[in-house]
């Protein structure tokens, strides 16, 4: 395993050259990182290039890393996560991106190279906000269409902006600010007096 490994590693070195920012290799498992300018050159030399030949994108994941490292983290806050698989060589990748504008996060689709990848990006943009520039149908896919906000984001708040229910006067589902009361809740465990003491008497 661990030469196929450092043969992927050197593949990738060579096919990818100074469009690389980091190159780790943890866990068996080797995660390429790349600036938003070469993130879709160099998805297309992953695609095409035979010594590589990642054929397949398996999933692809929007990741906030603002609350990272306990809030140690300095670097751009969302990310864009991509995982590949070369069923020829039998191996796979991580191909990270980091969105430059931590306000406005953006990079560029994958769609004209695995189009498959629609639907992720629909989820990372819908979850995460990260916007995905000519993407062809770039709408929310999990949340409801007048949803405020982005629900994975460290600082969404956890019981959400607004509310949805059916009100019977109006004969629709209306939406309305939250109700909910914070409230400490203390667990609490409560024993018979002989618990634990089976057997016994």
């Amino acid at each position: 395993m661990a030469g196929k490994l450092e043969q992927l590693k050197s593949n990738l070195e060579a096919a990818l050259g100074s469009r690389i920012v980091s190159l780790t290799q943890a866990l068996g498992e080797i995660t390429v990182v790349v600036n938003a300018s070469d993130y879709v050159a160099v998805a297309q030399t992953l695609h095409d290039d035979a010594s590589l030949d990642f054929a397949q994108l398996m999933d692809l994941c929007g990741v906030d890393y603002s609350a990272w490292g306990d809030g140690a983290w300095k670097g751009a806050r969302f990310a864009a996560t991509t995982h590949l698989l070369s069923i020829k060589h039998n191996w796979r990748v991580r191909l990270r991106v980091f969105a430059p504008d931590d306000g406005f996060p953006v990079v560029e689709t994958l769609t004209d190279i695995w189009n498959n990848v629609s639907w992720y990006e629909r989820e990372a943009f819908d979850l995460f906000g990260i916007m995905f520039s000519g993407h062809p149908d770039l709408r929310r896919i999990l949340t409801d269409y007048g949803f405020i906000g982005h629900p994975f984001r460290k600082d969404f708040p956890i019981s959400g902006h607004v509310e949805m229910r059916y009100d019977p006067e109006q004969k629709r589902v209306i939406y309305q600010a939250v109700t909910i009361e914070p409230r400490e809740i203390t667990p609490r465990v409560i024993r018979e007096e002989q618990y634990g003491d089976l057997g016994r008497g």
